[in-house]
């Protein structure tokens, strides 16, 4: 048999778990020239222990995860007990046998070749004898100091998370410190299997979301190929669970980990460390940043909406904002309206909402219905969505967010606010939305500044801006803008004269006028 020797070092319990490919690279068995006659394709089988027996019905004796040793010498000559002792150890789910050539057994048992190869079971011959008490002392020692190393590094995980939990840190502190002492992407969900948060490396978290609805299915199934799960609750209550997703070491240690990490969230929820949102409200409002943000990239946000139970496959989107709205409130009505659909708390207070509808959906008449039934709900009949226009590829969304975003800010400092639709969109917000689209445009903004400059320098700019607020915004009617500032028709003149004067413009003069209305508009929208 072949194979490259290894120096074994400190235990580091991240380390995949002792195999039977690894005791055989140990120069102890190497000197007994070890060859694998059967069972090669079951060699990664994890050794939980190493025996020494010659009796042939050992298996009995055996719990499972053990490699045996044996010279063989009681089996010799008896065919039938031979296959019979390959056969029990298979049936105690043995990790392997290994068998000293020698007095008894001068070459390799073909009966028991043939039976181990029937079973599955890796069965090594060594071709010289070295003594097994060497090898078990080291085995065992190893698989004692890697569980040590594991109990050790759990504390240590118990310790950091207290510590966290303590200072009053975010539930994403947590789990990305949970990710770096395991070494593998950590995802928490609710009890439909939604992803509420992720930590990780991001590529890794990526590929493990982009296979998300698989894992879901499959996720009552066993443990296996380090998926390690707990489960997250707590006084007689479940509500999600904690997965360790490709945890390289041993599962035991992975488990011990992850049942630190459940016990660390469980105690961060009880405590209120997530303020007035849930964790549910944390990641649909973690998720619709990044899109409103534009800095990830729209399909790399895929996998996590869909993680996220979002429906995205041949959907329609719906972004929609919401001044003033309340995420739990919006909530229970796409459950009432039975709407999917992402709800979290944007910016200034209002609430965003993507809708995901089937194409074969109204999308404009089912947008109209939730307006009209959040009036309905509120008694605010004055109450609107701020819409965007339906997007049908997902690339699309964030530019719909972000336009659902400007129509609400034009409509939260709109003068006309009262006469607005329940559903409002750009071409209902006129020239007050282009300018809120354009603010950020340096051509606008130097624009505004131009026009505005002789009244921004003003001692009193604060008190004149607001009167040459209100006039533009009454259609200039000076006894409506009297009235509202409290001030009588000559101290109001006197006023505009300096207006115009510092500005250098005829406000009576339409063009001028609409000049210092768009300037100051775009003044209002920067500052906002």
């Amino acid at each position: 048999m072949t194979t490259t020797l290894e120096t074994w070092g400190p235990v580091d319990p991240l380390e995949p778990a002792l195999s039977v490919r690894r005791v055989l690279t140990l120069e102890r068995v190497l000197a007994g020239e070890p060859e694998v006659v059967a069972g090669a394709a079951q060699l990664d089988r994890p050794v939980r222990w190493v025996h020494v027996a010659e009796a042939a019905d050992v298996g009995v004796m055996l719990t499972g995860g053990e490699m045996v040793l044996t010279t063989g010498v009681l089996l010799a000559g008896d065919d039938n007990a031979q296959a019979e002792y390959i056969r029990s150890l298979h049936r105690a789910e043995a990790a392997a046998v290994v068998l000293g050539l020698g007095r008894a057994f001068p070459t390799t048992p073909d009966v028991m070749r043939r039976a181990a190869e029937r079973c599955g079971l890796p069965m090594v011959v060594l071709h010289r004898p070295f003594p097994f008490a060497e090898l078990t002392e080291e085995v065992q020692s190893r698989l004692v100091r890697r569980k040590f190393a594991a109990v050790s590094l759990s504390e240590a995980v118990r310790t950091a998370l207290t510590g966290l939990i303590t200072a009053g840190a975010p539930l994403q502190r947590l789990l990305d410190e949970i990710a770096h002492h395991t070494g593998c992407p950590v995802v928490v969900t609710n009890l439909a299997h939604r992803v509420l948060a992720t930590a990780g490396e991001r590529s890794a978290v990526d590929d493990v979301l982009r296979d998300w609805e698989r894992i879901a299915r499959q996720a009552g199934g066993s443990e296996g190929d380090g998926w390690i799960r707990a489960e997250l609750g707590g006084r007689g209550e479940r509500w999600g669970q904690i997965m360790l997703c490709g945890y390289r070491g041993d599962t035991a240690g992975g488990k011990l980990l992850a049942d630190r990490a459940a016990e660390a969230l469980v105690l961060h929820r009880m405590l209120g460390g997530t303020a007035a949102h849930s964790w549910e409200e944390q990641s649909a409002q973690s998720l619709l940043t990044d899109l409103l943000s534009g800095v990830v990239p729209a399909r790399q946000l895929l996998p996590r909406a869909r993680a996220a139970g979002l429906p995205v496959n041949r959907r329609t989107f719906v972004p929609l904002v919401v001044p003033d709205g309340e995420p739990a409130q919006l909530e229970r009505m796409l459950r009432l309206l039975g709407l999917s659909g992402l709800v979290a708390e944007c910016t200034h207070g209002a609430t965003a909402v993507l809708l995901s509808l089937a194409r074969d959906q109204d999308a404009a008449a089912l947008a109209a219905h939730f307006a009209a039934r959040l009036r309905t709900e509120s008694g605010e009949r004055h109450t609107v969505v701020a819409a965007a226009d339906p997007r049908t590829a997902w690339d699309d969304v964030p530019a719909g967010l972000r336009e659902a975003q400007h129509v609400a800010d034009a409509v939260a400092d709109s003068s006309a606010a009262l006469d607005l639709p329940a559903v409002v969109r750009l071409k209902d917000v006129h020239l007050r939305g282009l300018v809120r689209l354009l603010r950020d445009d340096p051509h606008v903004q130097s624009f505004a500044e131009r026009e505005l400059d002789g009244l921004l320098c003003a001692t009193a700019a604060d008190d004149l801006l607001a009167v040459l607020r209100t006039y533009l915004a009454t259609g200039r009617n000076k006894s409506r803008t009297a009235q509202l500032h409290h001030v009588s028709r000559p101290a109001l003149y006197r006023r505009l004269e300096a207006i115009e004067a510092r500005l250098g413009v005829d406000l009576d003069d339409f063009e001028q006028a609409a000049s210092v209305h768009i300037a100051l508009l775009a003044h209002d929208a920067q500052q906002g």
